[in-house]
């Protein structure tokens, strides 16, 4: 008579092993709330909020915070400095995000060649501008701008050819984004690389089975291929574009032509370290923040639309 194997109970995990996925979150969780959202969290706090002064405001107790409401927001919204700014800030991405996206992808596709040759320093080469902080890129290309100092002008003028201003009129914006360009080409071209060494080798011998050259590979299956990255470089560099702020400030003390509200979050740090009006720029702030949220979701929201199969 066969006797029955008993079964096993399956042991109840103990107490360190529910604990450790929380300890390895804790040290992220505890930064995240107080370097990110402890300060979003007061910056609502004080857009609400303005301050009072009492007769000559001599006194310690003349400035008196108070609840002001919406006004703050609605004298952000209606400042001619914040909407000529994010028209200037419009401008500055129409040249940045299709130069830096088409020249990523440029770069990607020759590199993801056969005939392509020192691939691995050409990756380099290209990434290492992302490398360098945005301030000592703009302080590079500032000084490589004036005419002064700029071996660039030195050599036009040796062969009797006049620069171009870039310090100045239309010529700054190009300055602008040719700071950006040179600088974020690199990630954004590693980003749709790694996409691109990522597809079949076998999609690409039975096209050229079927007769189809390298450029119709690229513009017929590369390319479609790689259009979620691309979406990614185009998210990620429109809110840098909105959150423009290291390079017009850098540009700053070498030209007239850049006022301390050219951007968006240039007005923000004017008003909050320079007149001192901490209230009206945490309401600035928060009306960026909710525009950039607010372009992003709806560009999302249109790509998920338009993709086979995306979520309507």
């Amino acid at each position: 008579m066969a006797t029955a194997t008993p079964t096993r109970r399956p042991r109840r995990k103990s107490t360190a092993a529910r604990l450790a996925p929380y300890a390895f979150l804790g040290p992220a969780t505890v930064l995240f709330a107080l370097f990110f959202a402890l300060p979003i969290g007061y910056a609502v706090y004080l857009s609400f909020r303005t301050v009072h002064i009492r007769g000559l405001g001599l006194g310690s107790g003349a400035r008196q915070e108070a609840w002001t409401g919406f006004s703050n927001y609605t004298a952000a919204l209606s400042d001619p400095e914040l909407l000529a700014g994010a028209g200037r800030v419009l401008g500055y991405g129409l040249l940045v995000v299709p130069t830096m996206l088409g020249l990523a992808l440029l770069f990607a596709l020759l590199l993801d060649t056969d005939r392509a040759r020192l691939r691995s320093f050409s990756r380099l080469a290209i990434f290492l501008p992302y490398a360098v902080p945005g301030v000592i890129a703009s302080l590079l290309w500032g000084f490589l701008y004036l005419p002064t100092v700029s071996p660039g002008y030195f050599l036009l003028d040796q062969v009797g050819t006049a620069g171009p201003d870039l310090l100045s009129g239309g010529g700054l914006y190009v300055a602008l984004a040719n700071i950006a360009v040179w600088g974020g080409t690199g990630f954004n071209m590693i980003v749709i690389y790694t996409s691109l060494r990522a597809i079949p080798s076998e999609l690409y011998e039975a096209a050229r089975l079927d007769g189809c050259s390298e450029l119709q590979i690229a513009l017929r299956i590369k390319i479609p291929m790689v259009a979620p990255s691309l979406v990614l470089t185009f998210f990620f560099s429109i809110i840098a574009t909105l959150q423009v702020f290291s390079e017009p400030t850098t540009l700053k003390p070498l030209t007239n032509a850049l006022s301390s509200t050219w951007s968006p979050l240039m007005k923000v740090y004017r008003d909050a370290f320079t007149q001192g009006d901490i209230h009206s720029a945490s309401a600035t702030s928060v009306v960026i923040a909710a525009a950039t949220l607010l372009l992003s979701f709806g560009f999302l929201k249109l790509i998920n639309s338009r993709i086979p199969g995306g979520r309507r």
